[in-house]
């Protein structure tokens, strides 16, 4: 039996950014993965005959490309890619793994392992020169995933919330649409394309029985929802992203991030992330929802001044500033 056009995907990025753990996850959600594959030898792989007694033609696929890639060209790729899609009818996607240059450094010097650009130097030069070689593959890709705060439980965790179950049946050139939530004590998302801030909401963090909980709690939710100004933002907010995001997809952006922050990035912004998340659904996208402080203590010292006041006041009456 021969392979009918399938869904590809083409996994690339920067070497420590994740890739053999992306590639090993899509693996076990049933992918057919092939790793380092020579471009020469794409077409003998996709015309190849499946196995005896091998029914799955349509399974997907995950190409993983890099650096250590046998005629690694970024530019070829990127032109083979659009041959496949236009000329053969593959329906094929491009998912990036970046990641900061410091985090990377970081990985190396942990791992003791050398960087394929960077054998006989630092292990920055070979970064620095992977990140200039590979810019052609990261402005064509369609998915881009930052791993600089990612633990490799929290990637896999991605990969199968993107790709598993009935994702497969999504146009893997379509636009990649997320929602996140995040906290600004701890710093923007740099992946984040629009950016809310939800510390105008009141905050269950100064509730000693709220405190413990976060935005996916049913209680949390509820006072959250109490809000004075909560039913107008966030209809204007989710009015304006309606308007948006077609927009988005017309002009052909490959990514969508939308962050939600809030002061602590465990109740206010999970919450309305949460409620964005499902709005976006009702209306025909289909976002995954990454809640990247959730797991964070609640420390007073982030949360700055309790509700309804600019300033705090503490018990003594001195005003902080």
């Amino acid at each position: 039996m021969k392979r009918d056009p399938k869904d590809i995907l083409l996994v690339t990025g920067m070497s420590g950014a994740g890739k053999s753990t992306v590639l090993r996850t899509l693996e076990d959600l049933g992918w057919e993965v092939v790793d380092n594959l020579p471009l020469l030898l794409l077409d003998r792989l996709l015309n190849a005959p499946l196995p005896e007694g091998f029914e799955r033609s349509a399974q997907p696929l995950a190409l993983g490309i890099g650096a250590r890639t046998r005629d690694f060209d970024p530019e070829r790729i990127v032109e083979r890619i659009k041959q496949l899609r236009e000329v053969h009818g593959y329906d094929i996607g491009t998912l990036f793994l970046d990641c900061a240059g410091n985090e990377l450094e970081r990985r190396y010097s942990e791992t003791r392992r050398r960087h394929p650009l960077a054998l006989d130097r630092p292990a920055s030069d070979g970064i620095a020169r992977e990140r200039e070689l590979l810019a052609p593959l990261r402005g064509w890709a369609n998915r881009l995933i930052d791993t600089t705060n990612l633990t490799a439980n929290e990637l896999a965790q991605q990969v199968r919330a993107t790709f598993s179950g009935e994702q497969l049946g999504e146009r893997l050139g379509e636009p990649t649409l997320s929602v996140m939530s995040f906290g600004f004590a701890r710093g923007l998302p740099r992946t984040a394309d629009l950016v809310f801030d939800m510390r105008f909401l009141r905050n269950p963090h100064w509730v000693p029985e709220l405190r413990p909980g976060t935005g996916l709690d049913a209680d949390v939710s509820a006072y959250i929802a109490q809000d004075p100004a909560y039913d107008a933002a966030l209809a204007q907010i989710e009015s304006l992203l309606l308007l948006l995001l077609p927009r988005y997809r017309a002009e052909g952006k490959s990514y969508v991030t939308i962050a939600l922050g809030c002061t602590g990035g465990r109740h206010r912004s999970v919450h309305v992330a949460q409620r964005i998340a499902a709005r976006l659904r009702a209306e025909g996208f289909s976002p995954t929802v990454a809640h990247r402080d959730l797991a964070a203590a609640p420390q007073d010292s982030l949360e700055g001044a309790r509700d309804g006041t600019p300033d705090e006041i503490r018990d003594d009456g001195a005003r902080v500033a």
